[in-house]
């Protein structure tokens, strides 16, 4: 199952890219990696390593921060009876 933040990371990435007006050929190479990795990861097909945010965010001239930028991810709500219980 594909995580939204995987979806959202990527939809951003794609964003950034197509703002730029770089291939994601150009990208790829500016990350050390091929465009079939960069597709992947803005389709969602994959998720992304943590270890790679960095070198994307210095390739696409944003703070590592700019892909999180806007999710929000829904978390159940702890009832009165689950917060005083601990």
């Amino acid at each position: 199952m594909i995580h939204p933040i995987d979806i959202h990371i990527g939809k951003r990435l794609r964003r950034r890219r197509k703002f730029l007006g770089h291939s994601l050929k150009q990208v790829g190479l500016s990350c050390g990696v091929t465009y079939h990795v960069i597709n992947n990861y803005e389709s969602g097909r994959n998720p992304m390593r943590a270890s790679f945010l960095l070198p994307l965010s210095q390739a696409l001239d944003v703070p590592v921060g700019y892909f999180f930028e806007g999710f929000e991810e829904t978390r159940p709500v702890e009832s009165e009876h689950n917060t005083a219980a601990n």
